[in-house]
């Protein structure tokens, strides 16, 4: 698949908790159970600066102050810790009560490195990765996140961070693109794996906790099907990438892409393809839209074989409303039965028998062969071969264009060498249809006789008038 250059309008939520301020405890004393929420954001990301700011406007990506939590990866609440060391809880204590992003990063950087093995090591590097995000600064937030993973490999609110940005910064043309999306799909499905095992955080309500496990399913599966699609591996990016898509119905990130997932299937599955090609035409940046909605079109016309019914699809598709079946092109039986009921045998070209001797249903194939069998038949042609006693001659235009022969013309009595015409001329004869077989389509012309073109009239000689 080409990159996706264009604007990417995402419509996603990663963890990070809304923190009240977090005290490790000191001597014994218990720390507090943190809140925890997630924010959604919609945005595009700006490879260059590294920064999600696009030049249509700000973003916020999944933003929020990293609240302490229970790691993921553990079935039940661990014991709280404690900071023994009254100097070191005095340094993480003003560094998390910081209000100043710029400043809460310099604190914890520097608690970081002055405790490395601090028992609020995790908690204070999920505050800081939070803090970078809320910063605007996405290589340190993935830095940040990565060094959580390590430390704990079911750190989802990491991992969704990391498989968010993984996808939007290979999404958005980042020159390391192809090992973003591996990364990314990496990441998403490390995510699926470790939901399950994700405790709810104190303070959080079910109905808050699913909408939270939801949208990070969605980013999870964002990941993986953008990574399957540019290996081609099409049923791969259509489950994942449906399941993105039914969550962000407006997401043109993700709606886009499964348009491709379904088209590049083979067979390609046009119903669904054309109508979420329909529905990113719908949902793209205004200046993608034409472009967009240009391809679906084509698609519906190669699938449809015309574009009556088009803007019906279209319409349904902007308003997001039911998915339109889409009826696809005539089967060839059903064309040639639609030659027949529209034109008389006798009126058709070669290239119209042919096609229903070839394609028709018996009954109409016996309309058109009985109303030409038998009958001598004046035709022009282009020499395939010849021989003596019958010339192979190409009598459709496609066939011509192929070299390929479609009629066997047969001659009672042998052709004189000197008339027998060169390989590739063009070639008037007549011939009476005999037999035909439809598969692959050869009609055998008996009592063939060659047409030789009238010479043409000699201009009148006009004489100089005698002198009076």
């Amino acid at each position: 698949m080409k990159k996706i250059l264009l604007t990417v309008v995402l419509g996603v939520a990663a963890g990070a908790g809304a923190q009240t301020a977090i005290q490790p405890a000191q001597q014994g004393q218990p720390v507090a159970s943190p809140t925890s929420s997630v924010n959604p954001a919609t945005g595009s990301v700006n490879p260059s600066t590294g920064s999600v700011n696009p030049p249509t406007g700000s973003v916020n990506p999944p933003t929020g102050q990293a609240a302490q939590s229970t790691p993921a990866s553990q079935s039940a609440p661990a014991a709280a810790p404690v900071i023994k060391d009254p100097a070191e809880y005095n340094a993480y204590v003003a560094a998390v009560g910081q209000n100043d992003p710029n400043a809460k990063i310099s604190g914890l950087e520097a608690f970081l490195t002055q405790y490395p093995n601090s028992v609020m090591k995790n908690q204070a590097m999920e505050i800081l990765m939070s803090t970078y995000q809320q910063a605007g600064n996405t290589k340190k937030t993935m830095e940040t996140a990565n060094k959580l993973v390590a430390a704990d490999s079911c750190q989802v609110r990491a991992l969704t961070l990391l498989a968010y940005f993984d996808r939007v910064l290979a999404q958005g043309g980042d020159p390391n693109a192809a090992q973003l999306l591996n990364d990314g799909k990496k990441n998403g499905q490390q995510g699926l794996d470790c939901l399950p095992k994700w405790n709810k955080p104190d303070g959080t309500s079910d109905a808050d906790f699913q909408k939270t496990k939801d949208q990070m399913t969605g980013i999870f599966n964002a990941a993986i099907g953008i990574s399957c699609l540019q290996n081609k591996d099409y049923p791969c990016a259509v489950k994942s990438l449906k399941i993105t898509v039914d969550a962000n119905p407006q997401d043109f990130s993700v709606v886009y892409p499964l348009a491709l997932a379904y088209l590049g299937q083979t067979p390609p599955d046009y119903q669904n393809g054309i109508w979420y090609a329909s529905r990113a035409a719908a949902v793209a940046p205004p200046a993608a839209q034409p472009q967009i909605e240009k391809y679906a079109r084509s698609q519906y016309v190669k699938f449809h074989a015309g574009d009556d019914g088009w803007t019906d699809v279209l319409a349904a598709a902007k308003a997001n409303g039911t998915q339109v079946p889409i009826k696809p092109a005539p089967s060839p039986a059903e064309q040639a039965h639609k030659m027949v009921q529209d034109t008389t045998p006798d009126k058709m070209d070669f290239a119209t028998w042919e096609f229903v001797l070839s394609n028709g249903a018996q009954e109409d194939q016996d309309t058109v062969w009985n109303a030409i069998k038998g009958k001598a038949l004046q035709m022009q042609g282009t020499i395939i071969s010849t021989s003596p006693t019958e010339f192979m001659i190409g009598g459709s235009e496609d066939d011509i264009t192929a070299k390929k022969a479609d009629i066997t013309l047969q001659f009672e009595e042998k052709v004189p060498v000197k008339m027998i015409p060169k390989d590739g001329a063009s070639f008037d004869f007549k011939g009476v249809p005999a037999s035909y077989t439809p598969n692959p389509f050869m009609m055998v012309m008996e009592k063939g006789v060659i047409l030789l073109a009238k010479p043409a009239a000699k201009p009148p000689v006009h004489h100089k008038p005698a002198a009076q």
